[in-house]
């Protein structure tokens, strides 16, 4: 055991203090974006919450669009999303904030420490950041792009009066590729994996100039933009400067992420500009707009398991699949990052050629991962469907691909809990079983008693009857089913 003299001591607190506040970033902008005071700064942020009333209520919010101006100006709009997200239990934050002062190219992220605001310290999320540095070398810690940038610091007040027991991952985005966005996205992806208690806020303002018509038609094509999810569009609209974010790089950041992880909704919850706040609209006058958006999924009972890029990417990998395997007898090689597509799924792959069936092969248990499955199953049905020749590479043009992703099977007991339409059923007796999907109920306007007696007799080799009998296994699932067609 070690003992220290009273100077030791001395030494050692000092040493401690100076190393711990060298990893406490100051405030840049409390006193003049914000109330340094922190009872004043605490009533005015309440103020706003009050005031705030979102019109949008969901289970899941990925993100927030949020603005970085004065509270006087912006505060108003920033509290529409904040109030949405208050006492939600998220334990990390990242914010893409932009840099105003520092001139670089990539992203710059905060790897330690805590920020400090007049309403206390905020810890940053070391081990998340740890996972996006050293993996690329346009990611990286700079400290310049900190010193006196305000985007990333006038959100942490209004999430210290929103949100409890959280840390933040504190980034600043200079000039940015696209190609750059897509790297930040996909290390973002692989950070947050599964994870449902990280929120992402993109700290930006929108139209600046001085014109409050042009104001009002830029901010609208802006956010069109935004709420189509379209990263490509909004990049190239920016660097065009039809369109108007100076945090624009972290939007198409999100835009890519959010897509990747599932959420494909975006609400618009306020907009205004600085013209409206003072009332002058004058040609001539400095004018900024502010919008607070919400980046979600909808609502439970609203939504499928996919989202529609994660439909488009199947898709996409069936038809790959058929072609490659076509042309050269080789299974198709490929990873995928997406987290949801890597679950262990069951699926079929459905090849439709002008109305009719020409091949439909898939597996009812997931024993790999979706995307795995979905390759599998394609190749599957276009050779080895027993009911069909195999499909010849010139009739590939002419085929519609169908998926259906299948629930996890649930054994009933009662064959009145079948919902013909939705349930697709599975029966089983001794060796001999059969299935239907869902949409067969649907394609056959069979009844109930129709569409058992047809999977017993025709896909079982059992008794017509069969399914009413006690020695029968039953199984029911859900199937998501989406195609080329539909998607085009």
């Amino acid at each position: 055991m070690r003992v220290y003299g009273i100077s030791g001591l001395i030494f050692l607190f000092l040493f401690y203090t100076l190393a711990y506040s060298e990893n406490i970033k100051e405030p840049c902008v409390a006193g003049t974006f914000y109330p340094d005071d922190p009872g004043e700064l605490s009533l005015m942020i309440d103020t706003y919450l009050k005031k705030a009333d979102p019109k949008q209520s969901t289970a899941e919010i990925f993100a927030l669009i949020s603005p970085h101006a004065g509270y006087g100006y912006s505060g108003e709009v920033a509290a529409f999303g904040y109030k949405l997200i208050k006492d939600r239990p998220y334990k990390t934050v990242v914010i893409l904030g932009t840099s105003h002062r520092y001139s670089f190219s990539g992203a710059s992220v905060y790897p330690q420490g805590a920020f400090k605001t007049p309403l206390g310290l905020v810890t940053v999320d070391s081990e998340f950041a740890g996972k996006l540095l050293g993996n690329d070398p346009e990611i990286i810690f700079a400290a310049q792009a900190f010193k006196e940038e305000h985007s990333v610091e006038v959100q942490l007040p209004f999430l210290q009066k929103t949100l409890v027991d959280f840390k933040i991952v504190p980034l600043v985005l200079g000039d940015c590729t696209l190609s750059t966005c897509k790297r930040l996205a996909s290390l973002l992806n692989k950070a947050i994996g599964e994870r449902k208690d990280v929120l992402v806020i993109v700290s930006t303002d929108m139209y600046h100039g001085y014109d409050y018509d042009e104001a009002d038609k830029v901010d609208n094509l802006t956010l069109n933009a935004i709420s189509s999810l379209d990263a490509e569009a909004l990049y190239y609209g920016l660097r065009d400067q039809n369109l108007q974010l100076c945090g624009g790089f972290g939007a198409v950041t999100l835009l890519m992420l959010a897509k990747s992880l599932g959420y494909d909704k975006i609400t618009l919850l306020k907009h205004r500009n600085s013209a409206e706040v003072t009332g002058n609209k004058k040609k001539g006058i400095w004018t900024v707009g502010y919008a607070s958006c919400a980046v979600s999924q909808p609502k439970e009972g609203e939504r499928g398991m996919l989202n529609k890029s994660q439909r488009k990417r199947l898709l996409e990998i069936a038809r790959s699949s058929i072609e490659k395997y076509l042309k050269t007898g080789k299974i198709l090689e490929l990873t995928e990052p997406d987290p949801f597509l890597s679950k262990d799924m069951g699926a079929f792959v459905t090849l439709n050629k002008k109305g009719e069936l020409r091949g439909c092969i898939g597996n009812l248990i997931g024993s790999k991962a979706l995307y795995l499955t979905i390759r599998d199953m394609a190749v599957a049905a276009a050779t080895e469907d027993p009911r069909f020749s195999r499909v010849e590479l010139t009739e590939l043009k002419d085929i519609n691909i169908e998926i259906s992703v299948l629930s996890p099977m649930e054994r009933i007991d009662n064959p009145d809990k079948i919902k013909l339409g939705v349930h697709g059923v599975l029966v089983r007796n001794g060796f001999r079983s059969g299935v239907f999907l869902p949409q067969v109920a649907t394609e056959t306007g069979w009844s109930k008693e129709e569409f058992m007696s047809n999977l017993c007799q025709h896909k079982a080799g059992l008794a017509p009857d069969a399914w009413k009998d006690k020695e029968t296994e039953i199984y029911i699932f859900s199937a998501e089913v989406f195609s080329e067609k539909e998607l085009k």
